[in-house]
């Protein structure tokens, strides 16, 4: 019998924005404002393509998993050892749009990389607001 695989932890982080689907659609698929509010990327919102993340402390290999404009997008999310996958979900809403993201598939042993996660995330969202407040 093989042993059932540990429970992995999910990081999500939910916002309430007031702004329409396709505005924060074009912020999360169209690389030059992906490096304002996250990192520097290759991402094309293309699925199989795989792309690069960025940063000053290294990089993040991705492969687009889904892709459906204005709703859903997905990818692996790949550094240091972990093999996770990140989710967004757009709802829109009366007054905007009800933003999901879901970074899930961290196993028990990396609360190194859980917590650096549930830390970040905020973070990259308050950016993320920041850019749709600017752009068009």
């Amino acid at each position: 019998m093989s042993k059932p695989a540990a429970e992995t932890l999910s990081v999500i982080v939910e916002r309430e924005i007031p702004f329409p689907p396709e505005k924060i659609w074009r912020a999360l698929t169209q690389p030059h404002l992906i490096e304002e509010w996250l990192m520097k990327n290759d991402f094309k919102p293309v699925v199989d393509h795989r792309f690069n993340l960025r940063a000053d402390w290294g990089a993040v290999d991705c492969r687009v998993l889904a892709v459906e404009p204005t709703k859903t997008l997905s990818y692996t999310w790949g550094a240091y050892g972990l093999e996770s996958v990140v989710t967004w979900t757009l709802t829109p809403t009366s007054t905007g749009t009800h933003l999901r993201m879901e970074q899930s598939g961290f196993r028990p042993d990396q609360q190194q990389a859980y917590q650096g996660a549930k830390g970040g995330w905020p973070r990259f969202l308050d950016a993320l607001e920041e850019v749709l407040e600017r752009i068009d």
